[in-house]
């Protein structure tokens, strides 16, 4: 059994990762820029918590910004998927293959590369409503990493 770390296994992702994210947004034409962190904390040997916070540095402003999301094992397949908030499946966790998540009448095309001491995150979404290009770098950064522990304790919410 290989003990080496990587993509398909987020649970040797846990810890908080460096996160810079350069949107072009076609639609608008504008670019603009996240800079913050993703958090994982493992809640469960099966769920593992995904919190993002940062700055959205825009034309007209900062914004501050956060969103959760959830990676799910599948307990009948053992792959796992990505969840928004609300726990509605959103896509594979499919590291370096493309996924696609339709959203009403909008197109999300996606893929997840790298290692794990520095990954990205890359979407070009299409549509009526939407039309950008998205890309996230996360770097191992000094805070990296916490322990793997599934189970220990309970994740911290923001604003808590």
């Amino acid at each position: 059994m290989s003990t080496t770390p990587s993509l398909e296994d987020p649970g040797s992702l846990l810890g908080t990762w460096q996160l810079t994210r350069t949107i072009d947004d076609r639609l608008l034409g504008e670019q603009s820029r996240v800079e913050g962190t993703l958090e994982l904390t493992s809640v469960s040997a099966d769920r593992i918590r995904w919190q993002e916070q940062g700055r959205w540095l825009r034309t007209v402003g900062v914004v501050e910004v956060h969103r959760v999301l959830w990676l799910v094992r599948d307990v009948s397949t053992g792959g796992w998927w990505v969840h928004f908030e609300d726990d509605r499946e959103f896509h594979p966790w499919t590291p370096g293959q493309a996924v696609v998540h339709p959203c009403g009448a909008d197109t999300y095309a996606g893929v997840v590369e790298g290692t794990p001491q520095r990954w990205t995150v890359r979407w070009d979404v299409v549509g009526p409503r939407k039309d950008y290009a998205m890309s996230t770098e996360l770097s191992a950064g000094a805070a990296r990493p916490h322990p793997a522990t599934p189970g220990a304790g309970s994740p911290r919410r923001a604003g808590s």
